[in-house]
């Protein structure tokens, strides 16, 4: 697994003491929700996305190495994968999930996956 994915991007311009909760989140093809929560730990920074409408009660776990942009003025993050490939990922359910390597294994497998 990419221990890269699990960090933000220096281009990102993440800046950590910004809170991203109530952020809109943007796929490279059109918004997937908004942040529910994230984290900026060490080897496993993340957003939680709440989906909304789109995927209706739904959330899904993004690593943060995918984020291309955080753009605090617009309160919106930028992801660098489709919609499809997001709605593709493995199912997250936020109880069991959010603090399971075993998953976030699973997930940086399937994120990798796209990478180099």
């Amino acid at each position: 697994m990419d221990p890269n994915l699990w960090a933000y991007t220096p281009a990102s311009g993440r800046a950590t003491e910004a809170s991203l909760v109530g952020f809109r989140v943007e796929a490279s093809d059109g918004s997937i929700g908004k942040v529910d929560k994230h984290s900026d730990g060490v080897g496993s920074a993340h957003i939680v996305v709440d989906t909304g409408p789109w995927i209706f009660g739904k959330h899904v776990l993004l690593p943060a190495g995918i984020v291309s942009s955080v753009d605090i003025a617009a309160e919106t993050v930028h992801v660098s994968r489709t919609r499809e490939e997001i709605k593709n990922a493995p199912e997250f359910h936020k109880d069991a999930h959010a603090d399971d390597p075993a998953y976030r294994d699973r997930l940086g497998g399937y994120y990798g996956g796209f990478m180099g």
